[in-house]
């Protein structure tokens, strides 16, 4: 029995549609990132799942059964919502306090549980004080007690880290994985950060124009997409995009972008289309600088600019008058890039898409002269 299940979701605001065909499954005890760009459907999503709003067409189930015509209390939903919200005339503890005195639970029963989720998000000490005497990321450890206090095994997080410096975010990943873990709980977490997404999914959909273009567990799908715009989006920067043509020689399929031809691993027979128009992905973290080894693929390119982030430096390069970006650890430098550099790839790095879908047909396997 999945936790949440949404089977053809449509939602449409006028002739606006929002989400088309949205089909996706939540297993119990999960940690699911739902990642986006803005604007994409995410708070829509969140919305149709806590009954503010009704699909257009499609069925939400939630714990096996058809959430239709449930209100909002009836799903038994925790919710965190993007801004912290908080009630400036309650003190943090009532803040807390405020969903499981709604439900009407006994005054005996809501004080440990708002001890306890305070101990667990370390603001155990500002019980006493009013939402003005905080600051941005303690606002935002209160109302994520607030939303998680709630007795209930399914929660939605919409984009409850924005606005926070990655510092703090970082120290929140890990109280919520861990958070997740305690209560055996299913979280849905909307981002529009990759780095977010990477940091605390299970598993992870991709969700871009209204529909889900790739799901599954997070390194799956990292490594294998679906789909050439969640490749994009599931890293950062984002992956770099060459155009490029199918060649179809003596039974091998070849793909050729100019800079280099490599050979193609198709698993359906149909892709393999001569002079089929690809696109070919591949990650800045997976070029290399003076690329040895055989089997690689190599390109030379033009330095354009260098950016220094501490542990790695981001390399924009122009090869063949198309723009690459690359990341280089600074541990793997060996002294000033040139203005002409060598670069490589592992053939299996080049991921290959459809240029008119943008459905992953395959990635590459070998290098070809």
């Amino acid at each position: 029995m999945s936790a949440i299940e949404l089977r053809g979701v449509e939602k449409s605001y006028g002739r606006r549609k929002v989400l088309s065909g949205l089909d996706l499954r939540v297993e119990p005890g999960t940690f699911v990132v739902v990642l986006g760009p803005p604007a994409c459907g995410k708070s829509v999503l969140v919305r149709l799942l806590t009954g503010l709003e009704a699909p257009s067409a499609g069925s939400i189930s939630l714990r096996g059964q058809d959430a239709s015509g449930r209100s909002p209390a009836e799903r038994d939903i925790g919710y965190v919502p993007q801004s912290f919200a908080l009630y400036p005339h309650y003190d943090v503890q009532a803040n807390i306090a405020y969903p499981l005195a709604l439900m009407r639970m006994p005054r005996s029963e809501i004080e440990p549980k708002v001890q306890k989720v305070a101990a667990q998000l370390k603001i155990a000490h500002l019980l006493g004080k009013r939402p003005n005497q905080l600051s941005g990321g303690e606002k935002q450890r209160v109302a994520l007690a607030r939303g998680i206090v709630k007795p209930t095994d399914i929660f939605l997080l919409d984009d409850p880290l924005t606005g926070l410096d990655f510092k703090l975010r970082e120290q929140l990943f890990d109280d919520l994985k861990q958070m997740q873990q305690d209560l055996g709980a299913t979280f849905v977490y909307m981002t529009s950060d990759p780095l977010e997404a990477l940091a605390l999914a299970d598993r992870i959909a991709i969700l871009d124009g209204g529909t889900v273009l790739s799901t599954g567990p997070v390194e799956e799908v990292y490594q294998r997409p679906d789909h050439l715009r969640a490749m994009e989006l599931l890293g950062a920067p984002p992956a770099n995009r060459l155009d490029g043509v199918l060649r179809v020689r003596g039974g091998q399929v070849l793909c050729d972008v100019d800079l280099f031809r490599f050979g193609v691993e198709l698993p359906s027979k149909e892709a393999a289309v001569d002079g089929r128009p690809v696109q070919v992905a591949i990650r800045p973290q997976h070029l290399g600088l003076h690329p040895d080894g055989a089997g690689l693929l190599r390109c030379q390119a033009e330095l354009v600019l260098e950016e220094d982030l501490g542990a790695e430096l981001v390399v924009f390069l122009r090869a063949g008058g198309r723009p690459l970006v690359m990341l280089v650890p600074h541990a793997g430098r060996t002294g000033p890039i040139p203005e002409v550099v060598t670069v490589g790839v592992r053939p299996p790095d080049a991921v290959v898409f459809a240029a008119d879908t943008g459905v992953r047909l395959g990635q590459g396997s070998a290098a070809h002269v």
